[in-house]
């Protein structure tokens, strides 16, 4: 009896880790190329601690990586398994120079998009659940500039309790041409 029950916490245990999933390639890239790697991209663990740095960009994200030109207005996509219910969201940040070597601290975060939950016959979806690439477009009044883009994808299955939500999330670092003179609002931080 022993025996069964340690297989039976096992197998849940790798069912557990196999559910979680990682933002890879972008625009048909490489893993990584253009995404900055972090300390978990093995395990695919997400962050729990909203109050944590970690938050920004994932567990001990790599502040370099190569960045990718992108036309304003232009369509992004990343690769991903997303196996979980809950919310997709889109920011971007726009760095005081260079992408490279910025760690998009501060009130410097925009929300360009996200998709939530649909209700229909009495039934909630979340339409990002399964979903294996995301997409979203570059605001065409963004100005020219480097920019990170942070995706987030919310699981809930365990957000029961305080701590319980994981945050899977990547920032890919961007080269923004061509768009026009807004100034995107309002502005936030991660953590904050």
């Amino acid at each position: 009896m022993k025996i069964f029950s340690t297989l039976v916490l096992a197998v849940a245990a790798a069912q557990q880790v196999l559910a979680h999933y990682r933002f890879l390639g972008i625009n048909g890239s490489g893993d990584y190329d253009y995404i900055r790697l972090y300390q978990n991209q093995y395990s695919n663990g997400p962050i729990t601690n909203v109050q944590s740095t970690d938050i920004r960009c994932n567990l001990g994200a790599a502040t370099t990586t190569g960045t990718l030109t992108v036309a304003a207005g232009s369509t992004v996509t990343f690769r991903t398994s997303i196996s979980h219910p809950g919310p997709l969201l889109w920011y971007m940040a726009k760095a005081p120079s260079t992408v490279n070597g910025w760690d998009g601290s501060g009130n410097v975060w925009f929300k360009i998009a996200q998709t939530g939950a649909t209700f229909s016959g009495g039934a909630m979806n979340w339409p990002s659940s399964g979903l294996t690439t995301v997409s979203t477009k570059i605001p065409s009044s963004l100005r020219a500039g480097e920019y990170l883009l942070r995706v987030e994808h919310i699981a809930l299955h365990s957000a029961g309790s305080v701590g319980g939500s994981q945050h899977y999330i990547s920032c890919a670092q961007l080269k923004v041409t061509g768009g026009g003179s807004g100034n995107p609002s309002p502005l936030l931080a991660f953590p904050g």
